[in-house]
């Protein structure tokens, strides 16, 4: 079968390969793929600014159908619609696998970079990190469960949102557009912020429920937070860009005592001045992927319509034209590429 595969270390070095068709162990599921998303960790595997372990079929955002279980598998059958966590491999002996935190086993290995992932016809996967679809949810929404889960993993259980509080989400990529619609449905008064190139996406952020979507070159977002605050700053900063100058103009935005959550990944090091956590008195906090409970939760949002994750998707193409969906993800001139299998 096709697959997208990173096939040694160093930039680049992504082709499509033939591998072999995989077989479940007897606590594993099957999976046929429907659809699967591009998400910017694909992007920094490509450069190798992300661990990985090659040579590696990529992907990790995905859903389909189960084609085969393993022997002790009686959660789930063939036919079952279904969608997966990454969290691939985990020892199950450290503490934080022993206390519900699996996703920061230091012994994890990831789907799509640990281990072979979704961009191909056919993934195997445990069947502890494996969920139902919603029958409501079609597979380009559900390939979307992923990001939607971590999502709620830093909004909900990482940061906590308090109803009646202003929440700035600095970058309208994926994540900053499903935790906008995360922080609504707490009841967050929601502010979400972007540059020129993003007019597209705040006009999709503001259709999706923001209170008020921010260009930061065109507008003084210091002035506007103020004053919508009487003068104090954010009670919550969701900084999703994964940008040095967002990073920043996070801290500058936040209340003393205010919340302060790094979302997006930077790929490298940045300058930032820290002191600010120390002068306001914030509660920093970060996250990782995702675990069993902020699935469950995203699922639930997603079943119930309170979160879509469909208007995201600008472009469905076969994995055969990765290469295309890499390149628009990277230039900013798509929001969630979808990928499809081929024979």
């Amino acid at each position: 079968m096709k697959a997208v595969v990173k096939f040694k270390k160093g930039i680049g070095n992504v082709e499509i390969r033939d591998v072999e068709e995989p077989s479940p162990g007897p606590d594993e599921v099957k999976i046929e793929v429907k659809a699967a998303g591009i998400c910017g960790t694909d992007i920094h595997i490509y450069y190798d600014e992300f661990q990985s372990n090659p040579p590696v079929v990529m992907g990790h955002e995905f859903c389909g159908v189960v084609k085969e279980v393993g022997k002790n598998v009686i959660e789930f059958k063939v036919g079952d619609r279904v969608t997966s966590e990454t969290a691939a491999k985990v020892c199950g002996k450290c503490i934080y696998c022993r206390t519900g935190d699996y996703n920061l086993c230091p012994e994890r290995k990831g789907l799509g970079y640990g281990v072979n992932g979704a961009f191909t016809k056919y993934c195997v996967v445990r069947k502890d990190i494996v969920h139902r679809l919603p029958d409501n949810v079609d597979f380009v929404s559900g390939a979307l469960s992923e990001p939607l889960s971590c999502a709620v993993h830093g909004t909900v259980e990482q940061t906590g949102i308090e109803a009646g509080e202003v929440v700035v989400v600095i970058g309208p990529g994926p994540i900053g557009l499903l935790s906008s619609q995360i922080a609504k449905v707490e009841g967050g008064y929601v502010v979400v912020m972007g540059l020129s190139v993003d007019e597209k996406k705040l006009s999709l952020a503001k259709s999706l429920g923001a209170d008020l979507v921010i260009n930061v070159e065109k507008e003084n977002p210091e002035e506007i937070v103020k004053d919508l605050t009487g003068g104090y700053g954010a009670d919550v900063v969701l900084e999703c860009s994964g940008s040095a100058p967002g990073a920043r103009l996070s801290l500058k935005l936040v209340r003393k005592k205010g919340k302060f959550t790094q979302m997006g990944l930077f790929g490298k090091p940045i300058e930032i001045d820290f002191e600010q956590i120390a002068y306001k008195e914030l509660k920093v906090t970060g996250f990782f992927t995702q675990k069993w409970s902020a699935w469950e939760r995203a699922l639930k949002l997603l079943s119930e319509g309170k979160v879509k994750t469909r208007p995201l998707v600008t472009e469905e193409l076969p994995i055969t034209e990765w290469k295309k969906g890499f390149e628009k993800k990277e230039k900013g001139e798509a929001i969630k590429t979808i990928l499809y299998p081929v024979e």
